[in-house]
């Protein structure tokens, strides 16, 4: 068998098994996807009104404001699903079956790319899910073409692999779970300090910064364009760049990490 083979049929398995993890014990996946649904109820349904009039869509109408904040949550689901990879990658570190793994004939980066690609998957599972409440509660993408979709689908995919590169170097990195957990907290609070729910324009103008050198923002700004067909600007190739350059950093981080450690 060729090592592309091996390579292919070790990494299979690996996600086999991390799926069936997920199944199992479902609670970390739920807790996470319930805090982007909550978060667009929440401005939905408090904040919607006010929200939707300070963005000139009339105090009356929140349909301006479900429009505006859903792709931002949408991009948040992602920064929460993976947290859950971080600490799953730590449990396996720390638990001993990486140990095992190592004294087995299989290929040695499959257990990181069953991670990745799991992960993946379960992110974009999480999104369909934000996205179906979300159309359950008045969003609606009437201007956007199909190729704007398939766009808007390839965006998604790409940001989350790169998040996901970065939360296994993070979990390889954490000495249990729990530090696992707090060392990825930032994927989901930098969605918070981005123009997930206000515009940069409208905030303090020593913040506009933070929230706009961010990795968040143009992705945010770019799936926004492509899912309401409004203008894209600089944003496109922006989001693309955070998306490459974090997912390259990631894998070389998570690959010299892999290896060198001892466990």
């Amino acid at each position: 068998m060729s090592s592309l083979s091996l390579a292919v049929r070790d990494s299979s398995t690996m996600l086999r098994r991390n799926l069936l993890h997920a199944r199992r014990y479902p609670s970390l996946t739920l807790n996470l996807l319930l805090t982007p649904v909550m978060l667009l109820l929440l401005f939905v349904y408090v904040f919607g009104d006010v929200m939707s009039a300070g963005i000139g869509g009339g105090g009356a109408d929140r349909s301006a404001y479900i429009a505006y904040i859903v792709p931002g949550i949408l991009m948040m689901t992602i920064g929460g699903t993976v947290v859950g990879t971080a600490v799953s990658v730590s449990n396996d570190m720390t638990e001993g079956i990486i140990a095992r793994f190592r004294t087995m004939a299989i290929h040695r980066g499959s257990v990181i790319i069953g991670h990745v690609i799991g992960s993946v998957l379960q992110s974009i599972m999480s999104v369909v899910l934000v996205g179906a409440v979300a159309v359950a509660i008045g969003f609606r993408s009437t201007d956007a073409t199909a190729l704007e979709w398939l766009a808007a689908f390839g965006l998604l995919v790409l940001f989350a692999m790169a998040l996901t590169w970065v939360a296994v170097g993070m979990g390889l990195i954490s000495p249990n779970a729990e530090a696992a957990g707090n060392n990825a907290m930032p994927m989901i609070l930098l969605p918070l300090l981005s123009s997930a729910f206000v515009p940069v324009g409208a905030m303090p103008g020593w913040f506009q910064p933070i929230a706009e050198y961010q990795p968040f923002t143009p992705a945010i700004e770019t799936l926004r364009g492509l899912l309401l067909g409004s203008g894209i600007g600089h944003n496109g190739w922006l989001a693309v760049a955070w998306c490459l350059g974090l997912a390259v950093l990631g894998y070389f981080w998570s690959a010299s990490t892999f290896n060198r450690d001892p466990k």
